[in-house]
Order: structure tokens, then sequence, then C-alpha cells
């Protein structure tokens, strides 16, 4: 048996927030951790977690899976269990609403600041704004991001200052933008980002490249953001 243990948390009925172990058959070990808790689903309603596509797309089921964010529907429950024990609990750095359901508003404000669409001001073409390949390329590994959470919920960076830090999410959106040779706001998306929090309280600690489910490297984004404030104020 697969020991289960999840973080639970009633506002309306709990003073505080528990862990509580459920059993699970040793046949969950070859499926995914979103099957365990479907499982467990069934046997009692009360549990509240986010889930939709399945298929690590939709990024609406990120959780702390044995102490790392990951998307609990690309997740095999033999990679991560630790022996017998499996323990979820819900995204770190985040007001928890219930169980494992976070409060991601802020999340997407700090993502909203950058402004996340194209900037042009050019008369729309009749078909679509062309790209070169090289021009094009220069977007790979950014706009795979699928909002999960789980990069930003995993920074102490972010932890710390949530209301003055994007988060590496928020930045690697903000690069991709800014390196969108049909955008016409790099300068403009760089001034915005000119702060002592927007950027420069990342300390480089690389959670969110260890964590991202796309195999992304926010900290990589967020390295070329500092080198072009740096270049511009020098």
């Amino acid at each position: 048996m697969i020991d289960v243990h999840i973080y639970r948390y009633h506002p309306e009925r709990d003073r505080t927030p528990g862990m509580q172990v459920f059993s699970v058959p040793d046949d969950f070990r070859e499926r995914m951790v979103l099957d365990v808790l479907e499982h467990l689903h069934d046997q009692d309603s009360t549990l509240v977690y986010r889930r939709s596509c399945r298929e690590g797309v939709c990024g609406s089921d990120g959780m702390n899976i044995n102490g790392k964010n990951r998307l609990a529907c690309i997740t095999p429950v033999a990679e991560v269990l630790d022996g017998n024990r499996l323990t979820i609990r819900p995204l770190p750095g985040m007001p928890v609403i219930r169980d494992l359901v976070v409060d991601q508003s802020l999340f997407f404000q700090q993502y909203e600041r950058i402004r996340p669409w194209l900037i042009n001001d050019e008369p729309a073409p009749a078909i679509e704004r062309l790209q070169t390949p090289e021009d094009r390329a220069r977007l790979d590994g950014l706009y795979e991001c699928i909002l999960c959470g789980c990069c930003t919920s995993q920074c102490p960076s972010w932890w710390w200052n949530p209301e003055k830090y994007i988060g590496p999410a928020g930045l690697l959106q903000a690069w991709r933008f800014i390196v969108d040779s049909r955008d016409q706001a790099s300068a403009e998306r760089l001034a915005a980002l000119d702060d002592p929090f927007s950027v420069f309280r990342c300390r480089s600690i690389g959670n969110c490249s260890w964590v991202c489910p796309k195999g992304l490297n926010p900290m990589g984004a967020i390295g070329h953001i500092r080198r072009e404030l740096m270049q511009r104020g020098s």
C-alpha cells in the first residue's frame, strides 16, 4: 500500500490546517498523481483540488508533491515516491482557499503588469505580421509557458516580495514580448521593469527553472532582462 499524506484545510470548518493520511493500492505506482487524487476523491468527495485537461497543457493542477512543485497530471507516482509515502501540499507562497486550491489572484496581477500582448501601432496587415525564421526562433522556450504557477510559487524572492517582485512566470513572459520582432514597445517594457523590485529582487536561486514542468528556463530570461537594463543604464 502507498500512504498518501494530503494537506487539508476548510476555512469555514478548520481552525488550522492539517495532514490527512489515506492509503491506496500499490497498483497506483504505475499511474499519475492525479489518478491518486481522483481515486481518493471518489472515496471522500470533500477533497478539493483543481484539474482540467490532465495532459500538462492547462496548468490547473500545479501542487507541491514530495517537496517539489509539479503538475499532478503528468507526474508518475513511481518517480516521486519516498519509500511508500506520497505527500501532497498546495503550492507554497500563495493563500490557501481550501485543501490543495490556492488563490492565484496576485500571481495573475503580476502577469498582467507585463502587458502580455503585442504592442504595435502600425496598421494591421491583411493576413499576419510576418517574422523571419530566426526571429521566430527567439521565442522558443518562452511562449510555451502555461501559467501553472509552479515556478513563481517555488521562488523565495516572490515569497518575500509578492506585491513588488513580478516573479519568474511574469518575467519569462516579459522577455518573450521584449524580444518579439513584431512588438514596438521593447524600450517601454524595459523602462517599466527598471526599479529595485520588479526584476532585481531575483537572487538567482534557480528554483524556477528546477521545477518548471515544461522544461523552460525562467532564470535565464530574468538574466537577459537584467543585462538589458544594466546596459541601458550604463
